[in-house]
């Protein structure tokens, strides 16, 4: 087995389960330059399983290189899609040395569906390694790239009880005062999953920054919360 082999596996494989249709409407939905196959994540999911079954890597360094071709080397955004599910393998679920893969695939991706998809990816290394990754963390949520800080801003949304708060406001208040979209409404979508965890806690943060923080955001994080 060689790389080209699972690699190969996978892009015939979407490409041959692709609709054209489907495709234009999810490159107009997406507002992306990239061609789409018309493949649903789900149908993406499965094929990497499968390919990755098939032709299974044996070291980390290898899943590096595969995960890589696919995304750097992409036609169609289901590469890209079939990319990050790779990095899904267990054996770098906790591996420092994938940072920089899910770094260059949120500053290169540079869009929801590509930056999101690697979000759970950096919350396991956030919870394997919090001495590393919180300095880490701090410093993205001040980066010039709007796409880091949103990544930043969602890193711990599968942490669940294992969320840092204080982390967690610090990375928020750093940019409650951003304009972009895409950070407004993932303030209010880290802040409304932790409300399922402490919603006091939520509550009584977006009170105190009541003056900042944008009413989009405020809806979002107050969603599951009952109103008074």
């Amino acid at each position: 087995m060689t790389i080209n082999d699972l690699v190969q596996s996978i892009r015939s494989t979407l490409r041959s389960a692709g609709d054209a249709e489907r495709g234009l409407g999810a490159q107009a939905y997406l507002k992306s330059d990239m061609p789409s196959w018309g493949v649903r994540v789900p149908e993406v999911r499965r094929i990497v399983k499968e390919a990755a079954k098939q032709f299974p890597v044996k070291t980390p360094a290898e899943l590096q290189e595969a995960v890589l071709e696919l995304w750097r080397n992409a036609e169609a955004r289901e590469e890209r899609y079939a990319a990050i599910d790779l990095t899904g393998l267990r054996m770098v679920k906790e591996d420092l040395q994938m940072l920089p893969i899910y770094e260059e695939i949120i500053r290169t991706g540079a869009w929801w569906d590509l930056v999101d998809g690697v979000s759970h990816r950096i919350c396991a290394l956030l919870l394997s390694h919090r001495v590393t990754m919180t300095p880490i963390l701090l410093q993205w949520s001040r980066d010039d790239d709007m796409w880091i800080r949103r990544a930043a801003i969602t890193a711990q949304l599968g942490a669940k009880s294992k969320t840092d708060p204080a982390l967690l406001a610090t990375i928020i208040s750093w940019n409650l005062r951003d304009n972009e979209f895409f950070i407004r409404k993932a303030i209010g979508w880290a802040l409304r999953e932790y409300s399922k965890i402490d919603p006091e806690w939520v509550r009584t943060f977006a009170s105190n920054n009541a003056t900042t923080m944008s009413p989009l955001s405020t809806r979002e994080a107050l969603r599951l919360l009952p109103s008074g």
